[in-house]
């Protein structure tokens, strides 16, 4: 009757053990001469409701490390001589029976219920699938002279605060995809074979933890370990073939992507290189960029096909960004040829136009822009006196809004563009004729004063505040090269009137006017002294003549052709402005 009840009682247990190995989780302690510190680390890791079972490792220790773990609870499993802490993993790994598994180091004096939880919890409640952990202490010379900069160097997808922190856990059916080290290396191996495998493994803080420092001689050894399971891996999933064979079929479709651009740059832009230069560099290039882009796809592929992850993609495209870059400068380069590309006559013409970077400077500012290119085409209808310039090209020919041109004999009145139309010239017919451009034209700003040269600009001014004076214009002729220009300031019956900049030619005499009246007459010598006053009786002058090393395409108009500066009243600009 006894046997039957033991029998019984038997099968229930066996059944229970069944049904709770579902969700089961052991925790396995590698150890090495940890007498001191093994048994709370049991202890510990026993408090733990969920924890079925504890294992020690014991790797061959010469102290009592055996009798301890087996006395606060520990299953024991004993080697023979040291084999390393790899080993010694592997083989608490063999003989466990969880489907969760913690692995634990046995030196740890500050180890609590609350630490482990934070590394088995996240897997337990569907978090992930691995965890390793960090702590609050400041990271080994292992780590941050071997561990890190190898792996930023073949691995710089991984972003782990420590790399090497001794405590993980995972699912058994995870951690059976990973080769474990028979070493130190083990720690890193696990990490970097998840990665590559696409094992979802998170990094944990338990907080401080406090355990006995290794001497040199073992970091020695721990670091050797270390890098050498780095360059396996490497090796095993292609980060070194990236870097060697793969590295130079990159480097040189590189060379070749640049061939090709420095040989259409020679064409268009370097005459006095042959063009049958030009043709050997571009026609070397498109061979080496053709040849090598094949060898990269034939050996990317299967490395690719081999850690099929997220990780060696962001990896590759790393490794591949230079030819990457370099294919795009060539796109857009072909892109703005094929857009400057006209076929007439059976003549296909390549006639590029480019922006242009601008840099002003005077004595009270400086700015910085890129200009144009710009787009001629057709007046806005009942805009036949008038032509709309972009604000870019206005500051180009040192013009405003409200000025006016005159374009062969016609005057023109001057518009900003209209919104969606920044970079447009708005030209009547007639100033397109006269200009010689046509519609849909595309001009660099670096033309546009070309083309409007010999045109006369009269540059309103308005003056506020003064008592006499309503507004004027300043006529200048347009120039297609800038030159040194002089600055000056008017002052008119002791208020300053204006000030501008543009060019004074020499043995030229030059006027001002006020209602169609003249005020003064000055030379070029007047200018070299630095001023001039005049007193016609009703109204008295000064002007203030200065070189600022300022540049100007303005020339101003001498006397022989008219008054350089209009100056008019409020009744008398009324008038001029009915005639």
């Amino acid at each position: 009757m006894s046997w039957l009840i033991m029998m019984i009682v038997f099968l229930l247990a066996s059944i229970r053990s069944k049904s709770s190995s579902e969700n089961s989780v052991s925790v396995i302690i590698p150890a090495f001469n940890e007498e001191p510190t093994v048994g709370k680390v049991v202890s510990v890791a026993r408090k733990l409701s969920y924890v079925n079972e504890v294992i020690v490792v014991d790797d061959g220790s010469t102290d009592r490390t055996a009798e301890e773990a087996e006395k606060a609870g520990a299953i024991v499993i004993g080697h023979k001589t040291n084999q390393g802490k790899g080993s010694a993993i592997k083989t608490g790994f063999k003989y466990s029976h969880g489907d969760v598994l913690a692995f634990i180091d046995a030196d740890l004096s500050n180890l609590t219920t609350e630490k482990i939880d934070k590394i088995i919890k996240p897997i337990l409640n569907g978090e992930t699938d691995i965890t390793k952990t960090k702590f609050a202490r400041e990271s080994g010379r292992v780590t941050e002279l071997t561990a890190k900069p190898l792996l930023g160097f073949f691995f710089p997808e991984l972003k782990f605060e420590q790399p090497l922190s001794g405590q993980f856990a995972g699912k058994r059916s995870s951690l059976n995809k990973i080769k474990f080290e028979k070493d130190y290396g083990v720690d890193v191996g696990i990490v970097l074979d998840a990665d590559v495998h696409g094992i979802k493994i998170l990094e944990v803080d338990i907080g401080e933890i406090s355990h006995d420092m290794s001497p040199l001689a073992d970091l020695n050894k721990m670091a050797n370990e270390v890098v050498r399971t780095i360059i396996d891996r490497a090796v095993d999933y292609g980060r070194v073939t990236m870097v060697d064979t793969l590295g130079n079929y990159i480097r040189t479709a590189f060379m070749g992507l640049s061939l090709v651009i420095l040989g259409l740059f020679i064409i268009f832009f370097v005459p006095v290189i042959p063009l049958i230069v030009a043709g050997i560099v571009l026609f070397v290039g498109i061979l080496l960029t053709v040849y090598y882009l094949i060898k990269i796809v034939q050996k990317s592929v299967p490395i690719l096909r081999k850690n099929d992850t997220k990780s060696s993609i962001r990896s590759f495209a790393k490794m591949h960004f230079p030819v990457i870059i370099s294919g795009v400068i060539l796109v857009l380069m072909l892109s703005t040829f094929l857009s400057a590309t006209t076929v007439s006559d059976g003549k296909i013409s390549v006639e590029l136009t480019s922006r242009n970077l601008v840099f002003s400077s005077d004595d009270y500012h400086q700015t910085i822009s890129v200009r144009g290119p710009y787009t001629i085409d057709g007046a806005i209808e009942n805009e036949t006196e008038i032509i709309r310039v972009p604000q870019d090209a206005l500051s180009t020919l040192e013009m405003s809004v409200n000025d006016t041109i005159i374009i062969d004999n016609t005057k023109y009145f001057v518009n900003n563009t209209r919104d969606g139309e920044m970079e447009i010239f708005r030209l009547s017919s007639d100033v397109r004729k006269a200009l010689d451009l046509s519609s849909g034209e595309v001009i660099a700003n670096s033309r546009i004063p070309e083309i409007f040269q010999s045109s006369t600009v009269l540059h309103n001014i308005q003056f506020n505040n003064l008592s006499d004076i309503y507004e004027g214009y300043i006529e200048f002729n347009i120039n297609s090269k800038s030159q040194n220009a002089t600055f000056f300031n008017l002052t008119l019956d002791n208020e300053s009137v204006l000030s501008s900049v543009g060019i004074f030619e020499n043995k030229n005499q030059y006027s001002i006017s006020l209602d169609g009246q003249i005020l003064c007459y000055f030379t070029s010598d007047d200018i070299k002294n630095g001023t001039y006053d005049f007193d016609n009786g009703i109204h008295q002058g000064h002007i203030e003549f200065k070189d600022r090393n300022n540049t100007s395409i303005r020339h101003f108009v001498p006397s022989h052709q008219d008054s350089f500066i209009h100056l008019f009243t409020l009744e008398n600009t009324t008038n001029e402005t009915e005639t």
